[in-house]
Protein backbone atom coordinates (compact mmCIF):
# COMPACT_ATOMS: atom_id res chain seq x y z
CA UNK A 1 0.00 0.00 0.00
CA UNK A 2 1.38 3.50 -0.33
CA UNK A 3 0.41 7.01 1.40
CA UNK A 4 -2.22 7.50 -1.23
CA UNK A 5 -4.21 3.94 -0.99
CA UNK A 6 -6.75 2.84 1.61
CA UNK A 7 -8.83 -0.34 2.73
CA UNK A 8 -11.83 -1.36 3.74
CA UNK A 9 -12.23 -3.17 6.76
CA UNK A 10 -15.85 -5.13 6.84
CA UNK A 11 -18.83 -5.59 4.55
CA UNK A 12 -18.65 -6.35 1.35
CA UNK A 13 -15.62 -4.90 0.27
CA UNK A 14 -13.58 -6.06 3.39
CA UNK A 15 -10.25 -6.40 1.91
CA UNK A 16 -10.11 -4.42 -1.01
CA UNK A 17 -7.48 -1.62 -1.68
CA UNK A 18 -7.59 1.68 -3.62
CA UNK A 19 -6.04 4.61 -4.41
CA UNK A 20 -7.39 8.02 -2.68
CA UNK A 21 -9.02 10.44 -4.98
CA UNK A 22 -6.66 13.94 -6.10
CA UNK A 23 -8.42 15.87 -2.97
CA UNK A 24 -6.65 15.77 0.60
CA UNK A 25 -7.84 13.03 2.82
CA UNK A 26 -10.31 13.71 5.52
CA UNK A 27 -10.70 11.86 8.59
CA UNK A 28 -14.58 11.14 9.00
CA UNK A 29 -15.41 11.23 5.55
CA UNK A 30 -17.95 8.96 4.65
CA UNK A 31 -18.70 6.87 1.27
CA UNK A 32 -21.83 4.72 0.78
CA UNK A 33 -21.50 1.38 -1.20
CA UNK A 34 -24.80 -0.16 -2.77
CA UNK A 35 -24.97 -3.58 -3.46
CA UNK A 36 -27.50 -4.33 -6.30
CA UNK A 37 -26.42 -7.60 -7.86
CA UNK A 38 -30.03 -9.57 -8.32
CA UNK A 39 -31.23 -9.35 -4.42
CA UNK A 40 -32.77 -6.68 -2.68
CA UNK A 41 -30.49 -3.26 -2.45
CA UNK A 42 -28.13 -3.41 0.67
CA UNK A 43 -26.41 0.18 1.28
CA UNK A 44 -22.89 -0.13 3.51
CA UNK A 45 -21.55 2.98 4.53
CA UNK A 46 -17.88 3.14 5.37
CA UNK A 47 -15.75 5.69 7.44
CA UNK A 48 -12.86 6.96 6.55
CA UNK A 49 -9.70 6.98 9.38
CA UNK A 50 -6.19 7.60 9.55
CA UNK A 51 -3.94 4.70 11.86
CA UNK A 52 -0.25 4.20 12.00
CA UNK A 53 -0.23 1.63 9.02
CA UNK A 54 -2.34 4.17 6.91
CA UNK A 55 -5.73 5.19 5.88
CA UNK A 56 -8.52 2.89 6.11
CA UNK A 57 -11.94 2.93 5.49
CA UNK A 58 -14.19 1.12 8.23
CA UNK A 59 -17.93 -0.19 8.33
CA UNK A 60 -19.64 2.32 10.38
CA UNK A 61 -21.75 1.49 12.80
CA UNK A 62 -25.71 1.31 13.49
CA UNK A 63 -25.47 5.11 14.90
CA UNK A 64 -23.40 6.26 12.15
CA UNK A 65 -25.18 5.48 9.20
CA UNK A 66 -27.25 7.74 7.25
CA UNK A 67 -30.41 5.50 6.73
CA UNK A 68 -33.51 7.33 5.42
CA UNK A 69 -36.13 7.94 8.88
CA UNK A 70 -38.78 5.18 8.94
CA UNK A 71 -42.49 7.17 8.11
CA UNK A 72 -43.29 8.19 11.47
CA UNK A 73 -40.03 9.84 12.02
CA UNK A 74 -38.29 6.80 13.92
CA UNK A 75 -35.09 4.92 12.66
Amino acid sequence: MTDRSVRFFGGPLDGRVQELTEADPAPGTVVRHIHLHGGPKIETLYELGATEAGWEYRVCSDSHSEAEPEPDGLR
